[in-house]
């Protein structure tokens, strides 16, 4: 059975990171990944996804965004490319298809075995599976009722195949309610109401709030970088994470005003093809599509008393488990701060991770 200093779990962009970090201090690291390729979750996202972010503020550690403007916001498509480049550069070894089943404690460390039977030991365990294994769906009074097409963003790939879903309404366009209020449900609602095939709209708890993606002239990543915001440990401050703002050019606000889509409180209630308005309306709905984010997909962490809370989110400090000594996490929305699971931050809170992993395993 190999040994080695620390296995990194996830060859996306937080796993690729702290591998390089990791590398840097000298540590044999193996890292194992459930899919056949090392971009992560960005091949599942929707054709049309763009960063948030300009391509300048959106490198991991070591290797720049190339090509082009670095002022342009990088396609999907250019993310998996630059990641897939990333890992290629690494100096360690990435064994993809291996999707982890069991963490345990070992003597010395840890024993990591992979659904195929493949087992290594490791003096310490990274958790950079990221946050968008397990897609979340709330608890929507008579969900599970609905006899439309019950779809989450993470199954959302464009307008076109989205339509052989739907069941035509009166007009010969769909119904389509999307439930959220985040960057994800604002640019899926808007997109499907501008390709005209269906009649859309955006249902939340609360109002979309909007930052401007351009204030004084200068991208808003330049002020967060600027001002400290971006990397500032709020994490340890927080409880849950605070709302998100949708990043606008002043397109989605100018699409919700006109309608296009309409944005409504969200339903009460789902009875069959219907749902009920909080103005007591009722309408037959043919597709609800749940733009409600993720939680963490860590079932590999069972076997590790007190690694996760019963609700599985792990239990740390700035991505250091609080009760596993040896065990940290690489990812987590607001780990440390509100870069931690973005592109342009990550590779910060691998460094940290990195460094306190290297101080331990030379005291032991």
């Amino acid at each position: 059975m190999q040994r080695v200093d620390v296995v990194v779990i996830g060859a996306g962009q937080s796993g690729l990171a702290t591998t390089r970090a990791l590398r840097q201090h000298g540590l044999t690291t193996v890292v194992v990944e459930a899919a056949r390729t090392t971009a992560g979750s960005w091949p599942r996202y929707y054709d049309s996804l763009t960063l948030f972010s300009p391509a300048r503020y959106s490198a991991l550690p070591g290797m720049p965004f190339p090509g082009g403007d670095p002022d342009r916001h990088p396609h999907r498509d250019e993310v998996v490319a630059y990641l897939t480049a990333y890992a290629g550069q690494l100096d360690a070894e990435i064994r993809t298809g291996r999707r982890v089943s069991a963490v345990r404690r070992s003597p010395g460390g840890f024993e990591v075995e992979c659904a195929g039977g493949e087992r290594l030991t490791a003096r310490a365990v990274v958790a950079a599976s990221g946050t968008f294994g397990r897609p979340y769906r709330p608890d929507l009074a008579g969900l599970d009722t609905f006899t439309g097409t019950v779809l989450h963003s993470a199954d959302y790939r464009s307008p076109q195949a989205l339509a052989g879903t739907e069941v035509p309404a009166a007009g010969g366009r769909g119904r389509v309610v999307v439930v959220g209020s985040g960057n994800s449900a604002v640019q899926i609602a808007t997109e499907l109401a501008a390709a005209g095939t269906s009649r859309v709209t955006l249902a939340a708890r609360r109002p979309v709030s909007f930052a401007r993606q351009r204030i004084l002239g200068r991208d808003l990543h330049f002020w967060l970088r600027r001002t400290g915001i971006d990397i500032a440990p709020a994490g340890r401050f927080l409880r849950t994470p605070p709302t998100q703002l949708v990043i606008d050019d002043g397109r989605y606000r100018a699409a919700i005003e006109r309608g296009s889509p309409d944005q409504r409180e969200l339903f009460t209630a789902v009875d069959g093809a219907e749902i009920s308005w909080t103005d007591g309306a009722r309408e037959e709905v043919d597709v609800l599509l749940l733009a409600t984010g993720y939680r963490p997909d860590l079932p590999f962490l069972t076997g590790l008393p007190g690694a996760l809370t019963p609700d599985g989110h792990p239990r740390h400090r700035e991505g250091l488990s609080t009760s596993v000594p040896g065990l940290a996490f690489v990812g987590l929305e607001w780990q440390r701060s509100l870069s931690s699971n973005s592109l342009r931050g990550v590779g910060r809170d691998a460094a940290r991770i990195a460094r306190h992993l290297a101080a331990g395993l030379a005291r032991n």
